[in-house]
């Protein structure tokens, strides 16, 4: 059978200490054996898993031969059938992600309940890494290790918790890497659409003795190809001291036939009784960066047209050689175009698009108010991941998808603009050793370690001061009152969601008591929680749309939709994942007949 899937936590509460006459340091080293040979036994039974993974035969298990996602069928005309195809379907998906490896990006918020707000975030953590099912799930970590002492400490200190997994939230992708009939009952339920896509609901269970880690839920499955765009539940049972999480898991439409994980919404609202009493979260799950191995192929040397030897002009009686301030500048710009190109090839940085034409006329207006004559030209780019930073890179303007997915309005955009257009001004620069290519040959998942675009202090208080110049001769000069409570907001939240606002490459907003733009803050009105006309910051995804296949953004078009109590604010939260699905087309979405009968049982 296939590898089970990776428990979601460990909850370490089971280890007590008790009550015999041992001093602390035995009772310390006996609950680290103690651990160690649950963890020994668990990675284990994960790892044997693994290596039992070998694809079994079809027809032995009374299952259709996996076909490829285009392979034409005849439409099923009983239940079985469908189930049949749904199951031949779903093993073809996951032979093709073990060929995959996007970014996954999880964020997850711990809750405390409120009276008057419901559940709050009370304290965050933040994951990113490489999903890689090619070998089991492996943990291809952007993040930074914690020291051996770290980690002694937090267990310690979390004697008490739970620990999050990373690689379970994205195991969540994968309904079962062994699908099989035999494991499981299926019920049909009823049509329904998302978006424009009729699917058939199906609730699965697994049989007794299926194993350890088999889905539970249910399942929505298109009705054209068969695929799964949707599954809604948790696997069980869970091996010893592990436990899986519910979650909410979706696929888009990428390519024809080809549907692939985009966003996984997983929450628990707090058991009364058990293992997982009060442990109150939601989280959201991100995949995109599918198509990245396109950008490295070779191959695209052989689409490159060479122009004929006559039609190539020696240009050097026209042009004269760069002055000694332009070999500076293209020399600055190399360095620029370098880290960009790269950022680009991991998948950290989207593609030119509509976003950046936003960025950039923002940037335009205080350029142009402000009598700026800035060379080379001002730039602007979108980092896909969710920690709130915005940096400089040369003349070219870094602001994160999740700093703008939470910005209100334009005035709020443009005061996170001026203070990167502030570092420019006032002339810092990027460390020209980066105009080397070679400083560019590192893997993707040390990216992190490897640049580092953070301004000291004193280069971030003469931004601030700038910015306040450049916005006080703009068209946002009688505007700045929701950026003030923007940076409000931000204060008020920043000890609990210190995982979001920690940046990774630049400076974050939030660092400690400190505030970017603190003498704008101080000029905001009160910021009342309770107040539904008052918004002062966005929940997460409320801006930014991400093509999991491109990687590319645009912004959300989506209707205001008016608040009913202050509930529903929830400035920097976690929120579901209701994603409008269609199919992909190069010619607009199809639309789809809504009168299908059910496949007879």
């Amino acid at each position: 059978m296939g590898s089970q899937p990776i428990p979601t936590l460990f909850y370490t509460s089971c280890f007590s200490w008790p009550d015999g006459n041992d001093g602390p340091q035995k009772e310390l080293m006996r609950y680290f054996r103690t651990v160690f040979a649950v963890l020994s036994i668990v990675l284990l039974s994960v790892v044997c898993g693994f290596t039992q993974s070998a694809p079994t035969d079809s027809a032995s298990q009374g299952t259709p031969p996996a076909a490829a996602p285009n392979t034409p069928l005849p439409a099923p005309g009983t239940f079985d059938q469908v189930v049949d195809r749904v199951i031949t379907r779903e093993q073809a998906f996951n032979e093709q992600m073990r060929q995959m490896h996007p970014l996954v990006e999880t964020y997850i918020q711990m809750l405390r309940p409120d009276r008057e707000m419901g559940l709050i975030p009370a304290s965050d953590q933040y994951f990113l890494g490489r999903f890689d099912l090619s070998e089991g799930v492996k943990d291809r970590s952007f993040m930074a290790e914690p020291s051996a002492s770290h980690r002694m400490l937090s267990k310690v200190s979390d004697l008490m918790g739970v620990h999050f997994l990373p690689r379970g939230f994205a195991q969540m992708a994968i309904l079962d890497d062994n699908f099989q009939r035999q494991y499981y009952d299926f019920n049909f339920v009823r049509r329904e659409f998302l978006g424009e896509i009729r699917c058939l609901v199906i609730d699965v269970r697994p049989r007794k003795g299926a194993g350890n880690g088999r889905f539970v839920g249910r399942l929505w499955v298109e009705d054209r190809d068969y695929n799964i765009v949707r599954f809604n539940g948790t696997y069980e049972p869970a091996p010893m001291f592990s436990y899986y999480l519910h979650f909410d898991s979706w696929r888009l439409n990428v390519h024809p036939g080809m549907w692939l994980p985009a966003y996984v919404y997983s929450e628990e609202s707090g058991e009364r009784s058990g293992a997982l009493k009060n442990t109150r979260f939601k989280s959201q799950t991100r995949f995109w960066g599918y198509d990245l191995q396109h950008t490295r192929n070779n191959e695209e040397f052989t689409q490159i047209l060479v122009d004929a030897p006559d039609s190539v002009k020696d240009q050097s009686e026209a042009v004269q050689d760069a002055t000694p301030v332009e070999s500076q500048r293209k020399w600055e710009r190399q360095a620029e175009d370098n880290v960009l190109e790269r950022l680009q090839r991991v998948g950290l940085l989207a593609p030119e698009g509509e976003v950046d034409k936003v960025l950039q006329t923002v940037a335009n207006n205080l350029i142009v108010t402000n009598n700026l004559d800035i060379e080379p030209e001002i730039r602007a780019r979108v980092l896909l991941t969710m920690p709130l930073e915005s940096f400089t890179i040369g003349h070219t303007i870094i602001l994160s998808r999740g700093l703008l997915d939470v910005l209100p309005d334009e005035p709020s955009l443009a005061m996170v603009v001026a203070h990167e257009l502030g570092h420019i001004v006032l002339g810092h620069q990027l460390d020209t050793k980066l105009a080397f290519n070679d400083r560019m040959f590192f893997s993707d998942e040390n990216t992190f370690k490897q640049l580092d675009f953070n301004r000291d202090p004193i280069d971030e208080d003469a931004a601030d001061k700038k910015a306040l110049e450049l916005l006080e001769n703009s068209p946002y000069k009688n505007k700045l009152q929701s950026a003030a409570l923007f940076l409000k907001a931000l204060q008020a939240r920043s000890p609990e969601l210190k995982a979001l606002i920690h940046p990774h490459l630049g400076n974050g907003l939030a660092e400690g008591k400190s505030i970017r733009m603190s003498a704008l803050m101080n000029s905001a009105p009160e910021l009342e929680m309770r107040r539904t006309d008052q918004v002062a910051a966005l929940p997460l995804g409320g801006r930014i749309k991400l093509d999991p296949w491109t990687s590319r953004v645009e912004l959300v078009k989506a209707k205001p939709v008016n608040l009913t109590s202050p509930r529903e604010k929830m400035p920097f939260e976690v929120t579901p994942f209701f994603p409008y699905l269609s199919r992909y087309s190069t010619s607009g979405p199809e639309k789809v007949a809504l009168t299908e009968q059910p496949p007879a049982k």
